[in-house]
């Protein structure tokens, strides 16, 4: 299971992002300045400069302070337009400036931006608080909310009510005084502390590197790989060596591949002890402040924990709906890896009996093994498959494959200004209409987040005019050598199309009100859109239309695919339990309330708990487990994405029940009626049942993953 990113932001930039104004920026401060130009507006991304951040970002907080100032001033009795609407659109300015904030800390972020970005984060915290704390505010919002049912409202307008009261309520809005002034504390370390969290992981990235010296080096790996880490080496200025970098998408390939198993060893140690090598950027005293301050915040909001603060607002409503999930998942995966040990520990024998060395499967060798034992049972090497995924055929492929589904039709577009030269903007239009801007922004450099993920510049919305959407997709590949297309792995495909799934979901949306828009639904749905959209990328009309092979063009042969297909559940332990016990270990950190954790026993004590196969490290280790630490997004919430597989293996057999299969296009239109264009208009679980006819059961879940079905209570 390969999983990213969406989008981390902190509380308290989500609440800023959820605000709005039509306020007039000064000359001198472009990024508080509208959109304006072609194709509905964009971004001014030639006009960012780093020094203007500071100012920009306190321009837009004291403008978004003066219209809070103006509603709350307002004599007429509290209603639906002056209070709610307004706040949709209260702070527009500061909206923009945030949208090239996030850009720069996720993609350029250099020392530069980190200091700003040190220094920036605890006040926009505040200014949240300041918003969120406003107690005449709230009590017009408050009584709004009361009325809701019988003021004449759309079901929308009472949806987007309910919403607000309910981000006032849950944020500290009715606290009294000294609640208050603790909560705002509380959010302004939090801040500082999501910030260090992040830089740390990045500089811990970016500073420690596996360096390969000579041929002997290089065993085992494909010309893709050792392509890759030469121009890796080049950007380091170590022309004619060749550099495995500390990211993910740079080390699974080498640890899948390569037969040195002494620099396996070495680069997964590397890898897996980002941000907890006791030193300046070790992360584990600000996780334990974190858990520490958020179970604080949760007693000051009358929760439990801070897991059942951020569950009691999402679909599983109890973190015990969500740990019921996944331990029902767990025990099979467990089971599974150890039939996958065996089979590569056959391998591993059978290699000692002929000479080599005798070894015990270790986590270094998982991999590995695991390729060998794909190749031996399904005659499918990832070698063999590479050739045949170049990322930008892989790019047509999605962007096909949308038509197919939602009409959508995309043309680059070159007369928009860009963060980085290499950025491509593409103009996605339906029946010959604009409906949203698409950026591409795929490779790895300095200052940039690991990983992949998908961000929103702009939701759409009607709400005072016609407002098309701006989504971006992000990763992380290491560019090619001049003329030669970018090769990844089906893993990395894979991924592709689950982030472009979140575009489709932001690029669909066909909402009134900005916060109701697209993407913006609760976490554990906010998965499903694109979870469902990889089941497209091994679909046939995909690979032999796109799939082709990099060198003589041919598409991939139907029986290579055939073996891809009927592969879909092996290495399903290893993938399941690497996740499984990352979120595991995350809602019980956050379910230890005020019992102070130290990371590296709690994480030992807990896998010794559940049983963690000693072959295998959980996906995120805490120290850099960035999903739950640089930020509040997927705090307590890392389950989201079992969460949301469970519907989507679901809502995958109602596509292959279908006669058209993963196009029919009944079904594709009923997906995009209920769930992919009316955001958070609905309840998720209701926006389900009306795509699917029924609630959700594991039992597809199960299936897909190849795991016997759990025991009927």
């Amino acid at each position: 299971m390969q999983r990213r990113t969406f989008l981390t932001a902190s509380a308290a930039t989500a609440a800023l992002a959820s605000l709005g104004s039509n306020a007039k920026a000064a000359p001198d401060m472009p990024m508080l300045a509208p959109w304006t130009g072609p194709h509905g507006g964009a971004p001014a991304f030639d006009k960012v400069r780093v020094a203007d951040f500071k100012a920009a970002l306190q321009a837009g907080i004291d403008d978004q302070r003066a219209r809070v100032g103006t509603i709350v001033a307002s004599q007429a009795p509290p209603s639906f337009e002056n209070t709610i609407a307004a706040l949709e659109e209260c702070s527009r300015p500061l909206d923009r400036v945030m949208a090239y904030y996030g850009v720069w800390t996720s993609t350029l972020n250099d020392p530069a931006m980190q200091a700003v970005e040190s220094e920036m984060a605890p006040v926009l915290a505040a200014s949240a608080d300041e918003v969120i704390q406003n107690g005449p505010l709230f009590a017009r919002v408050q009584a709004v909310y009361e009325a809701r049912e019988h003021a004449g409202l759309t079901p929308e307008q009472q949806r987007l009510t309910w919403v607000y009261y309910r981000r006032f309520a849950r944020q500290g809005a009715a606290l009294d005084t000294a609640g208050k002034k603790r909560m705002g504390e509380i959010n302004q370390r939090l801040a500082s502390l999501y910030t260090a969290f992040s830089q740390n992981e990045l500089k811990d990235e970016e500073a420690w590197t596996l360096p390969l010296t000579s041929q002997a080096d290089l065993a085992g790996l494909p010309d893709s790989v050792v392509t890759a880490a030469a121009q890796a080496a080049e950007a380091k200025g170590l022309k004619g060596q060749w550099l495995i970098t500390n990211t993910r998408s740079s080390m699974e390939p080498f640890l899948t591949y390569s037969s040195r198993r002494d620099l396996r060893e070495k680069g997964f140690r590397m890898w897996t002890m980002r941000g907890d090598n006791g030193d300046a950027n070790d992360n584990n005293a600000n996780i334990t402040e974190i858990l520490k301050l958020r179970a604080e915040r949760a007693k000051l909001l009358g929760f439990a924990t801070h897991a059942h603060w951020i569950t009691d607002d999402q679909m599983a409503k109890t973190p015990d709906a969500a740990m019921d999930l996944m331990l029902k998942v767990w025990a099979p995966a467990v089971a599974r890896v150890r039939e996958e040990v065996a089979d590569m520990q056959q391998i591993a024998d059978a290699e000692a009996a002929a000479g080599g060395a005798k070894i015990t499967i270790a986590p270094w060798d998982y991999r590995y093994y695991a390729e060998k034992v794909r190749k031996a049972k399904y005659d499918l090497d990832e070698a063999e498959i590479k050739p045949y995924l170049q990322l930008e055929k892989l790019r047509e492929g999605m962007f096909w494959a949308a038509g197919q589904l939602y009409g959508f039709e995309f043309a680059q577009v070159t007369d928009l200004p860009v963060a980085r030269p290499d950025i491509r903007t593409f103009e996605v239009r339906k029946n010959g209409q604009r409906v949203g801007l698409w950026y591409f922004d795929p490779y790895a450099r300095a200052g940039k987040n690991s990983g992949a993920w998908m961000n929103e510049y702009r939701s759409q919305e009607r709400f005072r005019g016609e407002v098309t959407p701006i989504v971006s997709n992000n990763a992380n590949f290491v560019k090619a050598a001049p003329g030669e297309p970018i090769l990844v792995s089906w893993d990395d495909a894979t991924t592709m199309f689950h982030e472009f799934g979140h575009a489709l979901h932001g690029l669909n949306s066909n909402v009134t009100y900005p916060s109701l828009a697209g993407t913006s639904v609760v976490r554990d749905f906010v998965e499903f859109p694109s979870q469902l959209n990889e089941h497209w990328l091994p679909t046939h009309e995909v690979l032999t239309r796109f799939a082709t092979h990099y060198k003589t063009g041919a598409p991939m042969p139907d029986a290579l695919a055939a073996k891809i297909r009927k592969a879909h559940t092996f290495n399903q332990g290893f993938s399941t339990v690497e996740y499984l016990a990352s979120a595991i270990v995350d809602m019980k950190a956050h379910l230890a309330g005020s019992t102070p954790i130290e990371p590296r026993a709690f994480e030992k004590a807990t896998l010794a708990e559940i049983g963690m196969p000693k072959e295998i490290v959980m996906r995120h280790r805490m120290p850099h487990f960035g999903h739950i630490f640089s930020g509040d997004g997927y705090s307590a919430g890392y389950y989201d994405y079992i969460w949301a597989d469970t519907l989507t293996a679901d809502a995958a057999e109602a596509f292959q029940e279908a006669p058209g299969g993963f196009y029919d296009k009944a079904t594709a239109q009923r997906l995009h009626d209920c769930i992919m264009s009316v955001g958070n208009t609905i309840d998720a679980g209701e926006a389900f049942r009306r795509f699917r006819g029924r609630d959700v059961t594991i039992d597809a879940l199960m299936r897909d993953r190849g795991f016997p079905a759990p025991a009927k209570t």
